[in-house]
């Protein structure tokens, strides 16, 4: 995750605590007051709060999704390339064993 990923996420939730907690106290004032105009705007507030640390979680976890998918990607590959890596090397044994093998029986042949 780079800076501006982790500042996306802390701004988006951080920000709705910051407005749920600030519309509380907005709310609580114009009720202090009888303000319901101001009342219901604080409701608006937490209400609008609440949706914004709501879509920081989702982004939060989207992306934790999209990094351990990107691993397991990754995991996989390193494993299919170790694969072709051992057989190609198992391959390159045999064959060379069978060239030993023929080598052996043409000096075998000729010393006889």
């Amino acid at each position: 995750m780079n800076k501006d990923q982790v500042s996306g996420k802390v701004d988006d939730q951080v920000s709705g605590k910051v407005d749920q907690v600030s519309g509380r106290v907005k709310q609580k004032v114009g009720e202090a007051v009888g303000n319901q105009k101001m009342a219901n705007e604080g409701v608006a507030d937490q209400v609008k709060g609440a949706a914004k640390e709501t879509w920081g979680n989702v982004k939060d976890a989207v992306r934790s999704e999209a990094d351990d998918a990107r691993h397991e990607h990754e995991r996989h590959a390193n494993e299919a390339r170790e694969n072709i890596v051992d057989r190609t090397k198992d391959a390159k044994d045999h064959v060379n064993e069978k060239i030993d093998e023929h080598k052996e029986r043409e000096h075998i042949r000729r010393s006889a």
